[in-house]
């Protein structure tokens, strides 16, 4: 008797386990399906919120020791606006935000709408790219945040910027 409840409550326990594994990321829609994007293979969902504002967070997996210290990720923020200078507005916020980070230096100022910086993350240097778009009433922000260095190597760092540049060729 004993076999077949342990045997169950095994596979029980392996469903729990699976099911509370992230999913790889792939087609996305959000914002009534106002906005779109697909994330690169690997690439897992860690955060969803629906509403307004509606976000999507991925983790980018560096298999790395570095990764122990710095979650690498892309986060999408959706948020409704009531018009040009409600998403000036936001994205000042947002810069404004930013720039309180420890040992923030910017890195790209001649574009507001394209913004890259960098600033320390669990004692380790990172890197941060934000982009915003004004589109059918809602302010998109997209933010992607990796170690400005990984141990997983030069060929990492360029296949997440790679991912992130795929994403901002949709949100346009």
């Amino acid at each position: 008797m004993d076999f077949p409840r342990t045997a169950i409550a095994a596979v029980v326990l392996a469903i729990g386990l699976l099911a509370s594994t992230p999913a790889p990321a792939a087609d996305v829609s959000m914002a009534n399906g106002s906005v779109n994007f697909s994330t690169p293979d690997g690439w897992m969902e860690i955060l969803e919120t629906d509403g307004d504002p509606e976000v999507r967070a991925f983790e980018v997996p560096d298999p790395s020791p570095t990764g122990q210290a710095v979650l690498a990720r892309v986060t999408v923020t959706v948020t409704q606006i009531a018009g040009v200078d409600g998403f000036q507005a936001y994205q000042n916020q947002a810069t404004a935000k930013a720039t309180m980070l420890p040992s923030y230096k910017a890195v790209n100022t001649t574009d507001p709408l394209n913004v890259s910086y960098t600033a320390q993350e669990a004692g380790v240097a990172s890197s941060y790219r934000e982009r915003y778009w004004f589109k059918d009433g809602h302010a998109i922000q997209l933010r992607c945040v990796r170690p400005q260095q990984s141990q997983a190597g030069a060929a990492w760092i360029a296949a997440f910027d790679r991912g992130c540049d795929a994403i901002a060729a949709r949100l346009k």
